[in-house]
This record gives C-alpha cells, sequence and structure tokens, in this order.
C-alpha cells in the first residue's frame, strides 16, 4: 500500500518504448505493463514507474535526478548492461561504503549501479 506522503512513482523518457523495455528486462528483469503505445509502466524494480514516449533525455548534466541501482556483483551487472547495448558513462569508482558506475540506457537516459561488495 502507498505510505503518505512517500515517493511512491517515478517516470522516465524514452525515444523508443519497445528498446526501453527489453533493455530493462534483460538486464535487471523488470516487468512491464503498456498503457498504449506511447506509455509502458514498471514494475518488480524496487520502486514503480513508468516510461513515455519523448524526444527528451535525463541526465546528470542537464540536472536531472540520478536514480542508483543496486547490484550485489558490480562487474557482472556492468557486463550485462553493455551487452544489451547500454553505454557506461562514467567508470567503475570508489567512495565511502561502496563502488558505482554511470551508464546511459539505449534512449541515452543517466542511471547509477552501486554495491557495497
Amino acid at each position: 500500500m502507498p505510505e503518505h506522503e512517500k515517493i511512491n512513482y517515478v517516470e522516465f523518457p524514452s525515444k523508443n518504448i519497445a528498446t526501453t523495455k527489453r533493455f530493462f528486462t534483460e538486464v535487471f528483469g523488470w516487468d512491464f505493463v503498456d498503457y498504449g503505445s506511447d506509455y509502458v509502466a514498471f514494475f518488480n524494480a524496487g520502486l514503480n514507474g513508468g516510461f513515455f514516449k519523448s524526444d527528451q533525455v535525463a541526465s546528470t548534466k542537464s540536472g536531472s535526478a540520478l536514480v542508483v541501482i543496486y547490484s550485489a556483483d558490480l562487474e557482472k551487472t556492468h557486463k550485462k548492461l553493455e551487452a544489451a547495448g547500454g553505454q557506461i558513462i562514467k567508470p567503475v569508482f570508489e567512495f565511502p561504503g561502496g563502488r558505482r558506475f554511470h551508464f546511459a540506457d539505449p534512449n541515452g537516459n543517466e542511471y547509477a549501479v552501486w554495491s557495497d561488495k
């Protein structure tokens, strides 16, 4: 059940909905439900959300919030991302408490993956 005044859902732009679904299913195992041809919701991702058809791109360079995904095996996730068409835009680096890297999905949206291992 949604919690009062807590983040409940997040939405991202997508130039190509079909490519987005394939990428996030292949790499992270997310589930999708289509709502017409210009919107798809995702589930089984830690936080539910959706992708809407747009030529815009979410990037920290343009001031966008950064969504960070946890991985128990950073190197394995890194390889899966590249194999599925993701682009590493900031290589693995250490920070207090772990390591992470940033990637762009096939649409160009920026995300990060971190691990405490």
